[in-house]
């Protein structure tokens, strides 16, 4: 199964931000969302998929957030109780190892460099291979949040296979989502 890492340009590090405005923490709301999206199905939790969290917002330096589907307890779909896992996690002091926030939630300091050597990532982007048309051979996609990829990120990330969902661009959580969806039908081979 799909794990997915999102690149969060505006959220904060520090997780200094009000559960009543989720917007106001640099789009905690887009990333509660991207992990409804990659972690929850109907009455259940996705234990065979993983999300990361790459926070570049203020003050800095950049954290990494890891959840793991088959660890985590007591995950629920509301935005509010996802920002409040998230925002345990980096109130919690961290170095450059991961450190366990609560079961399944990891926190460390690092970036997109650290992320990259950890897994072969493909991209998920507007003008990448029609995903729905080609031999998936990767498990580990990296997005975007809300913004594009920086120039320096596009350094970094130039020689990563790339796949789009379809025509339209759309929210990093409905990419998850479809591409959850495409997992699903291939691995159960639904009315293939």
């Amino acid at each position: 199964m799909p794990a997915f890492a999102i690149v969060a340009h505006d959220a904060r590090t520090d997780g200094d931000w009000s559960l009543d405005s989720l917007s106001g923490g640099g789009r905690i709301d887009l990333i509660c969302r991207c992990l409804s999206s990659s972690l929850l199905i109907s009455h259940g939790i996705r234990k065979d998929s993983n999300i990361s969290v790459l926070f570049y917002g203020p003050p800095g330096p950049a954290k990494t957030l890891f959840i793991k589907g088959d660890e985590i307890k007591r995950l629920y779909p509301d935005e509010r109780s996802i920002a409040s896992i998230i925002r345990i996690a980096l109130l919690l002091p961290c170095g450059r190892e991961f450190r366990k926030s609560a079961p399944g939630v990891y926190i460390r300091k690092s970036g997109l460099t650290e992320l990259l050597s950890s897994n072969e990532f493909a991209l998920l982007i507007e003008n990448g291979e029609d995903l729905r048309k080609s031999p998936i051979t990767y498990e580990h996609f990296l997005l975007s949040d809300h913004r594009n990829f920086t120039d320096e990120e596009f350094v970094q990330i130039s020689e990563l296979p790339k796949y789009s969902i379809g025509p339209e661009s759309l929210h990093a959580d409905q990419v998850i989502t479809l591409v959850h969806n495409e997992f699903d039908r291939r691995e159960s081979g639904w009315r293939s």
